[in-house]
């Protein structure tokens, strides 16, 4: 694997991501941040992101926060995990790509919503969670709200279809 989380595996090339992400629920509502890539549409994600080299995902889950929402957190615990893996026809750099996914129950402690200076979120805003399944959205958002509900002792829940507005 290169310094990108590329991989040629068998001729074909792969990338790989380990990411922490943070589900957020008070009130009936969870927190989710509008990502804004360079290039394409807006997307509603779960705030959090990649886990660098030799982080601990439970620092990077309160770091990713931090970053994109401006609020302070601290986790409560240990959802599950998802692995996911994009085909080269749906993947956005044209290449297959794996995303391991940590989810953490995570509270916020304090701070005020801000977009992130410099980044690719725009907003970050706390939403009844009876209106996710009008938003245009990661399935990440789907996966961190069905551990949430059900907190399966697996740690483990059944993919989420993508399509509509689900997507990758």
């Amino acid at each position: 694997m290169n310094h990108s989380g590329t991989e040629v595996v068998a001729g074909t090339e792969t990338s790989f991501r380990l990411a922490a992400y943070a589900v957020c629920i008070e009130d009936g509502r969870v927190l989710l941040v509008r990502h804004v890539p360079a290039t394409g549409d807006s997307i509603w994600t779960l705030p959090g992101g990649k886990v660098e080299h030799a982080e601990d995902p439970f620092e990077a889950v309160i770091r990713e926060v931090a970053e994109e929402t401006g609020c302070d957190a601290v986790v409560e615990r240990l959802l599950g995990v998802d692995s996911r893996v994009i085909p080269v026809t749906e993947a956005r750099g044209g290449i297959e790509h794996q995303n391991v996914g940590i989810f953490y129950r995570v509270r916020i402690t304090g701070g005020e919503l801000r977009p992130e200076p410099n980044g690719e979120t725009a907003e970050s805003v706390w939403t009844p969670i009876p209106e996710v399944a009008a938003l245009r959205r990661s399935s990440l958002v789907d996966v961190g709200l069905a551990l949430a509900h059900t907190m399966p002792a697996t740690g483990h829940v059944d993919p989420v279809p993508v399509g509509g507005p689900i997507q990758h």
